[in-house]
């Protein structure tokens, strides 16, 4: 009985840190641009990431702001640091039933013909998100288009 509250007791803690563990800006917000494609990471860019992105008719600032509307009504998603006049932004969004956190961070680029996002989406905690990454910033992408 003692060894299952141990267990039990641990399994709590774990949850707590997930949930509580503080969210470093100057870790998480940095330049999307130097990401490379990865276990647990989803990269958007003109070249060598997962996906290029739409070609938007928007100014960069436009295109952030309409993108951080769409990110900020996703469950469970915050913005942690900057903003679209910034030019660049990182979320945070939890998973529903553990907490767990995934960092996003998004900044849009001028190129010929338009505006183009890069984006890094990562997880924190573990090596494989299972997809959410992608499936969340392909739910942003073609809600923008």
């Amino acid at each position: 009985m003692r060894v299952l509250f141990v267990l039990l007791l641990l399994f709590a803690a774990l949850i707590a840190w997930i949930r509580l563990a503080p969210s470093n800006p100057d870790r998480w917000h940095t330049d999307p641009g130097t990401a490379s494609p990865g276990l647990g990471r989803f990269v958007v860019k003109p070249e060598g990431g997962d996906i290029t992105g739409p070609l938007l008719s928007d100014t960069p600032t436009e295109a952030l702001e309409r993108l951080d509307a769409i990110a900020l009504a996703t469950p469970r998603t915050a913005r942690l640091a900057g903003d679209p006049p910034e030019g660049r932004v990182t979320y945070i969004t939890r998973s529903r039933l553990w907490g767990f956190p995934d960092y996003t961070t998004v900044a849009a680029v001028a190129v010929e013909g338009g505006t183009r996002l890069v984006i890094h989406a990562r997880l924190r905690f573990g090596q494989s998100d299972l997809g959410v990454n992608a499936a969340r910033v392909q739910g942003w992408l073609d809600a923008l288009s």
